[in-house]
């Protein structure tokens, strides 16, 4: 008999404006927002201060700034997010080398066997939270169960500063009982087309077939046909030497307008530079990939013919691949950014580093 996986996901709570929060007290218990307050400036994040007015990460600060007269801006610091994140990356690694990261702020990791002899994977989770705290003065939240899906399901209903476990047991009771809306992978335009042909929880997605599925939603029926179920056999996949480096980002809410696809990418090229200039590993190709709410994906790359060692060309670049894509057929659910095509030098260097979370 295999004995089931004991998976976390961790969550950084409210992460860039927390972290701007803690360095300058001053913000703190204020409605903050991390991005630009210029009239075409956008959100890219919001304190939970902020987040009960109903200002969200790629909103408009215009339209954020009509939500809350009183909502304070400050520009982003990647770089200082990027220092914060490798301590929090620390703490996982203590307690388990299957550490991955999804961006500066959450990772899955699989803790079926820990590192520090604990009895549960709940008291892990606890002890890990319990030490990002002490270390950085953060708040995390964290879910627990048996594969990826429930634990990113579980991440999100203690939030901020809680912690959910789904055991194996309650599994497929617990997807049955959620309303689609807030699986992991429906955004509002898929929960529009599931709310349309009656599905509306977890039990009626479970009702219909895979064929059905299939019928109506393509590739992503089959992952849909499973999640129903409680089923997600993803594996844990740590860092491993790559001859690419790369950042993407699934949002709550999907993007629908040119200006927060721009933000989104030039938010994401910054993290992919800030692992460039870390290791002095510079690639020559750069791609941008775009998943849009119906689960089509596109990606536009090039190719330099040297090395791209500058972060405005890297940003540059990234914005010219994705206004290619415009106008959007649809909603955005994903946007990534990629380098590629290192030498033979960088490869075997990229092998000893330590990779950034992110």
């Amino acid at each position: 008999m295999t004995l089931a996986r004991k998976i976390i996901h961790v969550d950084m709570d409210a992460f860039y404006a927390s972290v701007e929060q803690r360095d300058d007290p001053s913000l703190a218990g204020l409605p903050l927002a991390v991005g630009g307050s210029r009239e075409r400036g956008v959100v890219a994040a919001a304190s939970y201060e902020a987040r009960a007015f109903g200002v969200r990460s790629a909103m408009p600060s215009r339209t954020a700034l009509r939500l809350c007269p009183g909502l304070h801006f400050v520009s982003p610091r990647f770089e200082r997010y990027r220092e914060v994140s490798a301590q929090i990356r620390e703490v996982f690694l203590e307690h388990t080398p299957l550490v991955e990261p999804l961006s500066l702020d959450e990772a899955y990791l699989d803790v079926t066997e820990n590192l520090q002899g604990l009895p549960s994977a709940t008291a892990v989770a606890r002890r890990i939270r319990a030490e990002i705290l002490e270390r950085t003065g953060l708040t995390a939240s964290a879910g627990v169960s048996y594969n990826k899906f429930l634990a990113k399901l579980a991440s999100d209903m203690r939030k901020p500063n809680g912690m959910f476990v789904i055991t194996p047991e309650k599994g497929p009771a617990f997807v049955e009982a959620l309303e689609v809306s807030r699986f992991h992978g429906v955004g509002p335009a898929t929960a529009a087309r599931m709310e349309a042909l009656g599905i509306r929880t977890g039990r009626d997605l479970r009702e219909r077939s895979l064929a059905f599925l299939q019928e109506h939603f393509g590739k992503a029926g089959a992952h849909f046909h499973a999640i129903s179920r409680g089923e997600d056999h993803r594996p844990v996949v740590p860092d491993r030497p790559r001859k690419s480096s790369g950042s993407e980002t699934t949002y709550a809410r999907d993007l629908t307008t040119a200006a927060e696809v721009e933000t989104g990418i030039a938010a994401l090229a910054e993290e992919v530079w800030g692992w460039c200039e870390k290791t002095g590993i510079f690639g020559r190709t750069v791609t941008v990939k775009v998943k849009f709410a119906d689960f089509r994906q596109v990606t536009r790359g090039r190719t330099s013919p040297m090395p791209i060692t500058s972060r405005e060309e890297l940003a540059g670049i990234s914005l010219e691949l994705v206004r290619g894509v415009f106008p959007l057929p649809k909603a955005v659910r994903l946007l990534g950014v990629t380098t590629a095509g290192f030498d033979n030098v960088a490869e075997e260097r990229s092998g000893q580093i330590s990779m950034d979370f992110g």
